[in-house]
Parts: C-alpha cells; sequence; structure tokens
C-alpha cells in the first residue's frame, strides 16, 4: 500500500500493520491517563462537594466571616485574661505568702499553751505580729507592725521566733 501521506513525512516504505500497532499503543496509552485523570476528578469533586455541602458562595462568604470575627473575639479575649493574670500576680505580691507561728504558755500558772505569737508577712517581709496572750482574766491581742522584715516596736521572745519562723519561708 502506497500513500502519499506517509511518503511525504518520509515513513513510505513501512508497513501498515505496523504503523496500525504504534497507534493502538498510542491510543491505549492515552485511554489509560484518561481513566486516571478521570479518577483524579472524581476524587477532587467529591472533596468539593463535602466542603460546600449546604453553602453557597455568599454562605460560604459568611462562614470565612465569622470565623475572621471568631479570631478577633479570641484574640481580645486573650488580650483580657493577659490582664486579670496581671492584676492577679500584682495582688498575690502584697497577699500573705510566709507565715510564722509559736504557741506559749503566757503565764506560768496557764499550761496547754494557749497563748500565741503569730507573724504574716507578703513577699517583700512586710506584714504584723500578732500575739495572743491567754489569761485566767481573758485574752489580751496585741499587733505589731512588720517592715522589711524588721519592727520598730520591740518584740518579744515568742514574737521574735515566729517573725524568724516566717523570715525563712
Amino acid at each position: 500500500m502506497n500513500s502519499n501521506i506517509l511518503n511525504s513525512i518520509g515513513l513510505g516504505t513501512m508497513d501498515p500493520a505496523i504503523f496500525i500497532i504504534i497507534l493502538l499503543v498510542i491510543c491505549i496509552a492515552l485511554l489509560v491517563y484518561i481513566i486516571i485523570v478521570n479518577k483524579k476528578l472524581n476524587k477532587l469533586s467529591k472533596t468539593y462537594d463535602r466542603f460546600m455541602r449546604g453553602k453557597d458562595a455568599e454562605s460560604l462568604e459568611d462562614v470565612i466571616l465569622q470565623r475572621f470575627e471568631d479570631i478577633d473575639k479570641l484574640i481580645a479575649n486573650d488580650r483580657d485574661k493577659d490582664a486579670k493574670l496581671k492584676r492577679i500576680f500584682d495582688n498575690l505580691q502584697i497577699a500573705v505568702q510566709k507565715v510564722g507561728i509559736v504557741k506559749y504558755d503566757a503565764f506560768n500558772e496557764m499550761g496547754g499553751k494557749l497563748s500565741f505569737a503569730l507573724a504574716m508577712l507578703d513577699k517583700e517581709n512586710n506584714g504584723y505580729v500578732i500575739n495572743a496572750m491567754h489569761s485566767r482574766e481573758g485574752c489580751y491581742t496585741y499587733i505589731k507592725e512588720i517592715i522589711k522584715g524588721e519592727s520598730y516596736i520591740p518584740l518579744g521572745t515568742e514574737e521574735k521566733e515566729a517573725l524568724n519562723s516566717a523570715l525563712e519561708k
């Protein structure tokens, strides 16, 4: 078989059966390629359908805008929590953090160690020493201010012990 088209491209002497086999292999390769691309397209289409289920273009835009608003609220909430945490930390600096207590008998005729000296200090060692002396006639309570771990009023023995116990913590 002699063909002008095959002669013009230099394949005029080629056996037509070989030419048909080559074309058949190319067709099979293209068919396999089309099947693979079609599977990928179906997978992408299913993913898109799942993403867009119940949503149109406007509702999708609303969803995205809502997410941005949610993020802004979370950022504002985080800032608010940071401010509250700072206030709590600042308040904690002046809260009682160190305590020392010494129980004792204020008077020889009394037993049971009903009297006590209580030292309560903050982080900077500022606070109070409370001395409660119990007797048969009543209970007498005294308070002395502590500034930077020292009292400007003389402390009794038990008060000093309570203060030192609190300072060691």
